[in-house]
């Protein structure tokens, strides 16, 4: 095909159409979107441990899960993970389901870090099974007292021979629950504060892990408080050196916080459709409830509040794939694209009038769905004060006044 006819054969109103992306990506995204209408009809309503397990083992079958992970011999689809794939992958799929967008992406976090630093062993033994589905990874960073202030973190390992030792807990674990394994932080004591942390791989039938509590939360997903109780873990499962956990954490959120803000878009675009069809539709006063100027109105936010979500999460994707820091680009698109998915879901809620807030309605799952992306990996208040004070730095170093 040639270049003129293939430019030819875009909707040059298309996102797939900008600059950020390469044919490669339009491929990937038409080839996912097929697959998600072919393959995703499980009921979310159903047991989520169950539904979970299913969709990473359909999406690792499919070769979906190959996008998170990275380098071409450990199973990976390539040599790095392409960050603009896997945020077409994530709109794409929180599109139609919010579990399945949850299983692709817990995939890549909780293999991120050995992607990022594992030795040859380490990214030989588990991530080949991360990228077919057949073990369920997870990242557990979070503890009842260290969300937002990772710094602060309690779980203690020490040294004990060959082995360190693990003891404390950790919460909000997304897969708690049904993970093959864990990557853990936990405070190997180097220095004060972040820089005293460590990264361990822990299998989850290790002695001494437990699922201290299954956690409910408001869309329904594996997640469950860990106890670590004198829990042995080898050295050979530490990734990195000692102390320097708390970068790699913050490297692997640095790749999975855009696709943070892909989902977001992804359920923004389905609460956009549901809008529109509910619009053109409805019967009221003897017109279409789209015949209404404020309907007009709601709608055209909506669809500002999507584009410009949109041009922000592939800015900071592309971005990163030229090898570029993104912190601030990354934590603007999250801030922006999962607030304004809020506003965008909240819309079409409105739009439905009683029908929005009705169980199991499309809209009223998505206003579940879309809740917790404005806290996880880092909230709203998170990422407003990373883009603050970036440009402070930035500022600084133009004028010649770094620290």
């Amino acid at each position: 095909m040639s270049a003129d006819h293939h430019n030819t054969s875009i909707d040059l109103h298309s996102p797939l159409a900008w600059p950020f992306f390469e044919p490669r990506h339009r491929e990937l995204a038409a080839g996912i979107d097929a697959w998600c209408r072919a393959n995703l009809k499980h009921q979310e309503h159903g047991d989520p441990d169950a539904i979970c397990r299913l969709l990473v083992r359909e999406l690792g079958e499919a070769g979906w899960l190959k996008y998170g992970v990275g380098g071409i011999a450990y199973g990976g689809h390539g040599d790095t993970i392409d960050t603009r794939a896997v945020c077409l992958l994530r709109e794409t799929l929180a599109r139609y389901s919010g579990l399945a967008d949850f299983a692709l992406a817990m995939q890549g976090l909780g293999s991120g870090a050995i992607s990022l630093a594992g030795t040859h062993e380490q990214k030989s033994r588990y991530l080949p099974r991360v990228a077919s589905g057949t073990a369920i990874a997870a990242f557990a960073l979070s503890e009842p007292q260290a969300g937002s202030d990772v710094a602060a973190m309690a779980l203690a390992a020490r040294e004990e021979g060959d082995h360190y030792v693990l003891d404390g807990e950790k919460t909000w674990i997304s897969n708690g629950g049904i993970a093959d394994f864990y990557v853990v932080f936990a405070r190997t004591g180097e220095a004060p504060g972040a820089r005293g942390i460590s990264a361990f791989i822990v299998d989850a039938e290790t002695p001494g892990l437990d699922i201290a509590e299954r956690i409910d939360v408001t869309a329904p997903h594996p997640l469950a408080r860990l106890r670590f109780t004198n829990a042995r873990v080898p050295m050979s499962r530490m990734l990195g050196v000692a102390g320097e956990g708390f970068k790699i954490a913050m490297r692997t959120l640095d790749i999975f916080r855009t696709s943070v803000a892909a989902a977001s878009l992804g359920f923004a675009r389905h609460a956009m459709a549901e809008g529109l069809a509910r619009a053109a539709s409805r019967k009221m006063f003897g017109q279409t409830l789209g015949d209404f100027q404020l309907t007009q109105a709601k709608l055209a936010q909506m669809a500002l509040t999507i584009d410009s979500s949109a041009l922000l999460v592939y800015r900071a994707a592309w971005l990163r794939d030229q090898g570029e820091s993104v912190t601030r680009e990354a934590a603007m698109a999250k801030w922006h694209a999962s607030e304004g998915a809020q506003q965008v879901i909240d819309a079409a809620v409105q739009l439905y009038g009683g029908m929005g807030v009705q169980s199991g309605s499309a809209v009223e799952m998505l206003y579940r769905e879309i809740r917790a992306l404005r806290i996880y990996e880092g909230a709203t208040e998170v990422q407003q004060l990373i883009v603050g004070r970036d440009l402070l730095k930035a500022h600084a170093a133009a004028n010649g006044n770094a620290q």
